[in-house]
């Protein structure tokens, strides 16, 4: 018996491309066909996503962009739509999973009326997609248990799974928080995202600097920087006694994330999921121009359960920070703590429990038993 074919609708950024490639690896494991829907953007998806049988439709967004901006937005909507439709006409899946952003839209609009449907939010606001969708899907799956937004009527729909992390995070579940000596090192690691880095450049270095010497010379600090931004960084830490190693990228964050004794982050979905499902505590700073402000959301959730300390960014000073840091590194049991409060608030199996929801819209009868033969390669591209 063929395997059930399960379509992903995701694209746009890693916030919403990390979590399908997490549930992608899932269903590979269950046995389960897969296929990804997306925008033109897809074609630089790597991983999982990058093996899957991949289809690129039109997708735009239609919010503050200009009225001309607004009409091409609904106009790509509309055609890739009808491209959506096409597929999954040809595709015939047993469920359409989507991950929000404006990519996905198209997707689960064709997808409602045909097929048994899935969303899951990642944030602790509703998105503006899966808000569109929430009330003709079949489950809603989200990442934290209370979620801003949610229709009244929706809420029978919605199991609380977590936000999927990559295997290399969710490893880290068993791994101890690191000692913390009295004369010993202090590991610090910045993560920017990728937007709004600029302000954790020009604030950290400075309040760093101002730390008592003794402080300083045991501050050991990975920070990752624009690139624009990486020198005036490095000038910034010459000469204060800080070990500073500084990168735009890191490509091993799961092995510094288990190293470090405290992060300095934004307060991106995937980036709390990963603080929460390695047990590290954090000083969140929101991106104040995200949309809904859904990262002072994800930010308020962690800080509530005693896993971080949010910052908001006009508070965000070097003053500030430098004063926080110092009574944090005071009284490392403040840390050790947190760091036991974020684990307790993780979902490291959040990927499976996604799964799980998934595959409850598939008769028992028809869920794979083993693994099964990948999709065939596609005969048509649609752009």
């Amino acid at each position: 018996m063929t395997a059930p074919l399960i379509v992903l609708a995701a694209g746009g950024t890693g916030g919403h491309v990390f979590p399908a490639e997490a549930l992608a690896s899932e269903l590979l494991d269950r046995g389960y066909r897969l296929a990804l829907i997306t925008d033109r953007r897809g074609a630089v998806y790597g991983g999982k996503l990058g093996s899957l049988e991949t289809w690129r439709i039109r997708a735009g967004g239609i919010a503050g962009r200009g009225l001309m901006g607004r009409l091409r937005g609904v106009i790509d909507l509309a055609l890739g739509g009808l491209q959506a439709r096409r597929i999954l006409a040809k595709l015939k899946p047993a469920v359409v999973v989507g991950f929000g952003g404006y990519a996905s839209v198209p997707t689960m609009m064709a997808a409602q009326s045909s097929f048994r449907t899935v969303i899951h939010e990642q944030n602790g606001v509703l998105g503006r997609a899966n808000r569109l969708m929430a009330g003709r899907v079949d489950r809603i799956a989200t990442s934290f248990a209370e979620v801003k937004h949610l229709p009244e009527t929706a809420r029978d729909k919605v199991v609380h799974v977590g936000n999927p992390v990559r295997p290399g995070i969710a490893a880290l579940r068993d791994t101890p928080y690191p000692a913390l000596g009295r004369d010993g090192a202090l590991r610090l690691l910045v993560l920017g995202g990728s937007q709004g880095a600029r302000a954790l450049s020009e604030v950290v270095p400075a309040a760093l600097t101002a730390l008592p010497e003794a402080l300083r010379r045991r501050i050991e600090i990975s920070q990752q920087c624009r690139p624009e931004d990486i020198d005036q960084v490095r000038a910034a830490y010459e000469g204060s006694g800080i070990a500073a190693t500084l990168q735009s990228f890191f490509d091993d964050v799961p092995q510094r994330l288990a190293a470090s004794h405290l992060v300095i982050a934004r307060s991106g979905a995937s980036t709390v999921a990963e603080l929460t499902a390695a047990g590290r505590p954090a000083i969140l700073v929101p991106y104040p121009h995200a949309i809904d402000d859904h990262q002072t959301a994800n930010a308020h959730a962690v800080d509530e359960v005693g896993g971080a300390w949010l910052m908001p960014q006009d508070a965000f000073t070097p003053e500030a920070l430098a004063a926080r840091l110092e009574s944090l590194f005071s009284l490392p049991h403040s840390l050790e703590k947190a760091a036991a409060c974020a684990r307790l608030a993780g979902r490291p199996d959040a990927a499976q429990r996604l799964a799980d929801v998934v595959a409850d819209l598939i008769p028992a009868d028809l869920r794979p038993q083993q693994q099964q033969a990948p999709l065939p390669h596609a005969t048509e591209m649609l752009s």
